[in-house]
């Protein structure tokens, strides 16, 4: 899934292990700029050294139809709940970054009460 959104433009900040200061997120300095792609091994990519928590998404085989919005107590961050096994899971993420950023209209769900 990380390798599709990277595919897609996306940054990568962290793989395995995610450090997390407040709303800011890095990966351990051992790991930067790595990504480990299953039954292949370890590759050195591209990456941004820190960047702001904007979603948190929770990996999860059950997913709710029209889900109402909720925010990650911990990280207080919005969260939603993708199924990392469906192919359009790196889309659905690109979908609901782009509807926090107000580049996508979204009527309801995860973001509109």
């Amino acid at each position: 899934m990380l390798l599709k959104l990277i595919d897609r433009g996306f940054n990568l900040v962290a793989d395995d292990q995610v450090q997390v200061a407040g709303d800011q997120v890095s990966a351990p300095d051992t790991l930067a700029g790595m990504i480990e792609l299953r039954g292949i091994g370890l590759f050195g990519v591209p990456a941004v050294r820190q960047a702001t928590l904007k979603l948190v998404v929770q990996l999860c085989g059950i997913e709710e139809r029209l889900p109402k919005p909720r925010t990650n107590d911990i990280l207080n961050a919005p969260e939603i709940t993708i199924n990392p096994h469906s192919c359009s899971a790196s889309i659905r993420i690109h979908w609901a970054l782009d509807a926090l950023g107000g580049r996508r209209m979204q009527y309801c769900g995860s973001f509109v009460e």
